[in-house]
């Protein structure tokens, strides 16, 4: 019996995909839940699971080519019918005649090799009369009989091999370049990293967007993971990593702030009284966004947690779409990459993206004294439209003072 494989429902508002990789061929054995294809929508990328075991039968879309939700893409016959097929095929095969090559009458078989061997000795003997033209025995032996003779019929001369030319002085200048060394690769855009694109150029194109930048001393938050990371990890299992006192310190800035944690809607300004931070984590297919909800009701052990699984599952293209949606502020690492500064471009329609970096030793001055410091530079990316520049410049030094007094995240002041 043969399934059919549909497009499922991957998240609100997605109509369609685009058919990424087959992971498996027409023919090949499947079992049940195992991944079949990626399907690429504009907001992520997902496996299509096999409902079943058995074969993939025929492959209606291929790689590149766009599906709407609810259609037909393949075939899956099922390991019932598939075993129906295969007496019937041992069967056609048994009374299968057995075929023998038939002998054409006029024409001779061709010698045994030991006496070609023999024949083409005789014919190689450095003698002017060599031969090697596939003709009758009769000829061959009469080629054999024949007395040397420095008169070569004109068939004989022109089999002979012509001497090698001498290869022409190459002409002075550079070498030519292997034209291997120079091919192109047209590889379309996927989807998702289409859809990226075109809201990256949104945003430049449809909000007033400026950067302001501060730098933070990390030497309090290093010894404090110093100081409680190995009972951290061994009551959650799971590290405690930097990106959780910047969730809560941006969430604490954000309070203080609300425009930057607001969105232009039309003409209006929409103020969230809920704290969802998209975290930017790169995949195989591009940056993904996920969004940890509610994040001010949420621990550092489950904001690490949490973290951790978006990126897990964002390399094994296991997000969902729903975990892609929405967000009301974002938060982007470029440190783990080596990045020491850059200007992050805001996620539609926030109105605001902190950007981590690198964290390098550089000498400043403290109380007089010249002294070496952890230091990261961080940047704030805002909508102007909504958020004016003395509030940006402020809600990025309350970030810094959090995060260079963390008690003060605990006590609100």
């Amino acid at each position: 019996m043969s399934i059919e494989l549909k497009v499922p429902e991957i998240g609100e508002s997605i109509t369609e995909v685009e058919i990424g990789d087959w992971l498996k061929k027409p023919g090949e054995p499947v079992k049940k839940d195992e991944p079949l294809v990626t399907l690429e929508s504009e907001k992520a990328t997902v496996e299509l699971p096999s409902p079943g075991a058995g074969t993939i039968g025929k492959v209606l879309k291929q790689k590149g080519e766009v599906a709407k939700v609810g259609e037909v893409i393949a075939h899956l016959e099922d390991q019932k019918s598939d075993g129906e097929k295969r007496p019937e095929a041992k069967v056609s095969e048994a009374k299968t005649p057995e075929t023998k090559p038939v002998e054409k009458p006029g024409l001779q078989k061709a010698p045994p090799e030991s006496q070609a061997r023999e024949t083409e000795e005789e014919l190689g003997s450095p003698r002017p009369t060599q031969v090697k033209s596939p003709q009758e025995k009769t000829r061959n032996e009469r080629l054999r009989q024949e007395p040397p003779s420095e008169a070569a019929p004109a068939e004989r001369r022109a089999a002979a091999p012509a001497p090698p030319a001498k290869p022409a002085p190459h002409p002075a200048g550079p070498a030519a370049v292997p034209a291997r060394d120079r091919q192109e690769e047209i590889v379309p855009m996927s989807k998702l990293r289409r859809t990226v694109a075109e809201r990256l150029v949104e945003a430049q194109r449809n909000a007033a967007l400026l950067t302001t930048f501060n730098e933070i001393d990390m030497s309090t938050v290093m010894a404090l993971r110093k100081e409680h990371g190995e009972s951290f990890q061994k009551k959650y299992n799971v590290k405690l990593g930097f990106m959780s006192f910047f969730v809560k310190a941006a969430i604490d800035a954000l309070k203080q702030f609300p425009a930057i944690n607001a969105e232009v809607r039309g003409t209006d300004v929409i103020y969230h009284n809920f704290f969802d931070i998209g975290v930017a984590i790169g995949s195989g297919k591009g940056l993904v966004v996920p969004v940890l909800r509610d994040a001010e009701r949420l621990s550092f052990a489950e904001i690490e947690m949490a973290i951790g699984d978006f990126g897990r599952r964002a390399q094994d293209n296991k997000l969902k779409p729903d975990e892609l949606q929405g967000g009301t502020f974002t938060i982007s690492n470029g440190g783990v990459y080596g990045s020491l500064l850059s200007t992050p471009i805001v996620n539609p329609p926030q109105s605001g993206v902190l950007g981590m970096h690198g964290i390098q030793e550089r000498p400043v001055a403290r109380e007089g004294q010249v002294v070496i410091r952890p230091m990261m530079y961080v940047a704030l990316t805002y909508d102007h439209r909504i958020v004016d520049g003395r509030e940006a410049v402020t809600f990025l030094k309350r970030i810094k003072d959090a995060i260079e007094n963390p008690a003060r995240m605990l006590i609100e002041v």
